[in-house]
């Protein structure tokens, strides 16, 4: 059986299970995930170690911090063959004001317990071990954290590393979150990915053989696909052993190659009618224990071009539950 099952308003519906609840059953108490973006970090499709400029759909400099503590970093990117970093003491002052300014926001929003620090903008594992060490244990030494989620690259993690985090594994909740979005080459060559399916698929593999906590983002309508395409992803990285898993549609935002692929007519972004549809099925597909963090996503400024559904993203939850609801699930 995949779903959990509850009541509501006398029919019988089958709850989603959250990545919420496998935290509240885990600890106890109510878990945040806390989201810092470390200035210095980049990407190896952005600094040409493996292409250049980024995802086709990739706005590089949304994801730069804007904290005064942040400020004379700008410039400097580490990578995984950088020798020094003269820079550490600030990128620790930097993470612990983004998570003592957020946390404290957490507790009095959601009166949230305990903390998961999510090392959220570009690939949180291309930098040189030192540096990483020296940023992962000084999270894990807040009060309250429980552990670390790290988003990173298939491309962009050294055994080194991995085997660091799986150390951490034994006395903390520890995740490493891959961006799958496609298992298809031509997809991720079109994109401007960098690297293959197949590179993915071995490190999430590594990770689990590790005894590591996987996540995989899955991106609805990318250039070329079809819904057999998109369900297809979907069900591979439940058979590579995810434990949990992100969905959103892709979205076009301006100063992207994605918005310019637009502009000329050469991409059509998914409509929400097809969103739900693929949505509801690859829910459908997951097994129960795969844990949700995300079913959708968009952005609320005049940054988004298309497609103007994902603008709000209250009413893109109402009306996915209003689409489940129909199936019989409820997220």
């Amino acid at each position: 059986m995949f779903y959990r099952k509850v009541h509501s308003l006398g029919m019988q519906t089958k709850q989603i299970y959250t990545f919420g609840k496998y935290l509240q059953d885990k600890f106890g108490t109510k878990v945040h995930k806390t989201a810092v973006s470390i200035s210095g970090f980049t990407c190896p499709n952005i600094d040409g170690t493996v292409a250049k400029g980024g995802c086709t759909f990739c706005e590089n400099d949304s994801f730069s911090p804007s904290l005064d503590a942040v400020k004379p970093l700008k410039g400097f990117h580490l990578n995984l063959a950088s020798n020094e970093n003269p820079f550490l003491e600030k990128q620790l002052l930097q993470l612990e004001i983004q998570f003592n300014a957020l946390s404290t926001r957490q507790r009095k929003s959601y009166d949230t317990q305990k903390f998961l620090v999510y090392f959220q903008s570009f690939t949180n594992t291309y930098a040189p071990f030192e540096t990483l060490k020296a940023l992962y244990d000084k999270a894990l030494s807040f009060d309250n954290v429980v552990g670390l989620s790290i988003g990173t690259r298939s491309d962009s993690i050294t055994q080194e590393t991995l085997d660091y985090l799986v150390e951490l594994a034994k006395t903390k909740e520890i995740w490493i979150e891959f961006g799958i979005q496609s298992v298809y080459d031509e997809t991720l060559e079109r994109i401007n990915r960098g690297h293959n399916s197949a590179n993915v698929k071995e490190w999430i593999l590594k990770a689990k053989e590790a005894g590591l906590n996987v996540c995989g983002h899955l991106i609805f309508g990318l250039p070329g696909e079809d819904r057999a395409m998109m369900l297809e992803t979907a069900k591979q990285a439940y058979e590579w052993g995810i434990d949990s898993v992100k969905y959103h549609p892709l979205y076009v935002v301006k100063k992207t190659a994605l918005a310019n692929e637009f502009a000329r007519g050469e991409f059509t972004p998914i409509d929400e009618e097809e969103y739900l549809e693929v949505l509801n099925q690859a829910l459908l597909m997951k097994p129960y224990h795969v844990s949700v963090q995300r079913i959708t996503a968009g952005m609320d400024d005049d940054s988004l071009l298309a497609p103007l559904w994902c603008r709000d993203k209250n009413k893109q939850v109402r009306n996915i539950n209003a689409s489940l609801k129909k199936i019989g699930l409820k997220y």
